[in-house]
C-alpha cells in the first residue's frame, strides 16, 4: 500500500523544478535520445548551455532527424550535437561505442535511457539471454562500465564530479519474480521460456538492475555520482505504434 501512495502522491501532487543549472564546457552522452524521455533530456541539456550533446541511437536517421528538432527548438549550432550509432542487442556496438567514448576530449555525463519493452519471450542470438534482462540490465551496465575510464579521467582533470545515470522503473518495488525460486543461474532461469513471466518482466529487469549490478558501478570511484532515475508514470513513448519496442 505504501508504494502505491507514493506513486499517487508523486502524480498528483508533487512539481518537479524547471531545471536552471549550468552545463557550460560540459559533454553529455545520452542513450535512446531520439524519442521520449532521452530527447526531452537532451533538449534541457543543450538548453543549460551543455557545449556538446551527443544523442546515442541504434538508427542514425531518427536520431538526425531529433538533433534537428532540438536544434529548431533551441537555436544552438550544428556543431553542438552528435548523432552516434549504439545497438544495445549487438555487444560489437556497445564495444565500439564504449571505445568511442574513449576519444572525446572529456565526458562529463552519460544518462542511459535506451531499453526495450515488450510482452513478448525473445532470446538475443549472441548472448543466449531474453532480450529484456540482456538490454535493459546487461548492456546497460556493459556500457556504464566501458564508459567509467572516461569519466574518471574527466572528474580527475576538472576537479568536478561526473555523472553515470540509468533511467530505471519504480515498478521493481512490486516485482514478484516468481524466476527466483527455481534452482540454477538466474541468468538461464529468466532466460527460461516455459518459466518466464513476461507479464513481470519489466519489473524483475528493473530489479535485477538496481540491486545487482549498479553495486559495482557505485563502488567504482568517489569521483563519479552513480544514479538510477525512477520518472514515473510518464509519457515516454516507450509503448507506440503498436511495436512495444524502442531504444
Amino acid at each position: 500500500m505504501g508504494f502505491f501512495l507514493t506513486l499517487l502522491r508523486s502524480q498528483l501532487f508533487t512539481k518537479l523544478p524547471y531545471p536552471t543549472w549550468s552545463f557550460e564546457g560540459q559533454t553529455v552522452v545520452i542513450t535512446g535520445s531520439n524519442t521520449g524521455l532521452g530527447l526531452e533530456a537532451a533538449r534541457h541539456i543543450v538548453r543549460l548551455g551543455a557545449a556538446k550533446v551527443i544523442l546515442a541511437v541504434r538508427t542514425i536517421s531518427k536520431g538526425e532527424k531529433a538533433a534537428e528538432n532540438i536544434i529548431e527548438s533551441t537555436h544552438v549550432t550544428k556543431s553542438v550535437l552528435e548523432v552516434w550509432p549504439l545497438d544495445l542487442s549487438d555487444y560489437e556496438s556497445i564495444k565500439a561505442f564504449g571505445a568511442r567514448l574513449q576519444t572525446l576530449d572529456r565526458l562529463d555525463a552519460l544518462i542511459q535511457n535506451a531499453g526495450v519493452l515488450t510482452n513478448h519471450f525473445k532470446k538475443e542470438k549472441e548472448s543466449g539471454v531474453e532480450s529484456h534482462i540482456a538490454i535493459n540490465s546487461v548492456s546497460a551496465v556493459l556500457i556504464g562500465l566501458l564508459a567509467l575510464p572516461k569519466l574518471k579521467e574527466t572528474a580527475r582533470k576538472t576537479g568536478t564530479r561526473t555523472r553515470l545515470t540509468f533511467v530505471g522503473s519504480d515498478l521493481h518495488f512490486i516485482a514478484a519474480c516468481k524466476e527466483a525460486e527455481h534452482d540454477g543461474s538466474l541468468f538461464d532461469v529468466l532466460s527460461d521460456e516455459k518459466i518466464a513471466d513476461m507479464s513481470d518482466r519489466q519489473v524483475q529487469d528493473s530489479t535485477l538492475f538496481s540491486h545487482h549490478l549498479l553495486t559495482p558501478v557505485q563502488v567504482s570511484s568517489v569521483k563519479i555520482i552513480a544514479t538510477l532515475l525512477r520518472p514515473r508514470a510518464c509519457c515516454s513513448q516507450s509503448v507506440r505504434l503498436g511495436l512495444r519496442r524502442h531504444y
